[in-house]
């Protein structure tokens, strides 16, 4: 059934600057100029590239081993025949949910005393026997409900935890939004739709604030809303609706399911965006007259479980 193990990798924060500034000694320079003490970005590195050795000893299973890093992962061709072992952090693991379909998908922690690890419930000491039970067909899964966006167009994009639907620099959002029957023009900083994964993450924020304001004047502050991972709805809010002569604020947030879409049509001439999981560089454009309709997603991630 499975053909081969992808391991998934990402680079870390030195080797980001290494590559940004050709050598490990030019990278130490700008850290400590700024003040920075480089032995953190050292010890990182050296915990995360032992982690990765160790980890792919682990997975000696009988089967090969391919090691792709994350900035691949969106063109990597997915047979539908791996195993993929994503070694954290939590961003790691919901990005390469996307791509992967329904797949096993392992996600491993290689600093547990710095990574939360929500969506890494692996050490790389454990990771082999979480493999051969998936390969015995004995492993447990988590079903993780993910969002759409489809485009008038057909261009599609996944999120594992939420979508943006905005402006890409700090300038006012212009759109039409359709749910639940109603419609409205609106003018904010964004549209932000939630799964029930990322329920706790970007969403909650909305809620911190909209309590912590209703406390400072007097309101009543709301409960924030909470999804379970497997649910078939999302959970969308519109952020800082601006009321004027062409814009209203009376369709701020609500549930969206399969038969409740939320449709909006962009109104901005430029800059319009519709990005997932807080990468920018992960995008669909939505320009002035494109149409988005957004829904639980019929793929599923199945994240491997111990």
């Amino acid at each position: 059934m499975f053909e081969k193990v992808v391991l998934v990798t990402r680079k870390t924060r030195l080797s980001d600057l290494v590559v940004r500034f050709n050598t490990k000694k030019q990278a130490k320079f700008y850290v400590e100029r700024a003040g920075q003490d480089f032995t953190g970005f050292e010890e990182e590195d050296d915990t995360y590239r032992r982690s990765v050795d160790a980890l792919r000893a682990q997975l000696d299973v009988g089967l090969p081993v391919q090691q792709v890093d994350r900035s691949l992962v969106p063109t990597f061709l997915f047979t539908g025949k791996e195993i993929v072992v994503a070694v954290g952090q939590d961003g790691l693991v919901a990005n390469v949910a996307k791509y992967v379909g329904d797949q096993p998908l392992v996600g491993v922690n290689p600093d547990p005393e710095h990574f939360d690890g929500v969506l890494l419930p692996f050490l790389p000491a454990k990771t082999r026997a979480a493999v051969q039970r998936v390969l015995e067909g004995r492993g447990h899964f988590r079903q993780v409900q993910l969002a759409e966006a489809k485009l008038g167009d057909g261009q599609r994009l996944l999120a594992f935890n939420d979508l943006f639907i905005g402006a890409r620099t700090h300038v006012s959002a212009r759109y039409q939004l359709r749910f639940g029957g109603k419609q409205e023009a609106q003018s904010s900083s964004g549209v932000l739709v939630s799964t029930g994964a990322g329920s706790s993450g970007w969403l909650s924020s909305v809620f911190a604030l909209a309590r912590g304001l209703t406390q400072q004047t007097g309101g009543t502050p709301g409960q924030p809303w909470k999804l379970g991972w497997e649910e078939a709805r999302l959970a969308f809010v519109v952020r800082e609706p601006f009321v004027s002569r062409h814009s209203s604020a009376d369709i701020v947030g609500g549930f969206v399911t399969s038969k409740d879409e939320l449709v909006l049509e962009s109104r901005m001439p430029q800059g319009g965006v519709i990005f997932s999981d807080g990468m920018e560089e992960d995008f669909l454009t939505f320009g002035a007259g494109a149409t988005v309709r957004i829904r639980p997603a019929e793929q599923r991630a199945r994240l491997v479980v111990p």
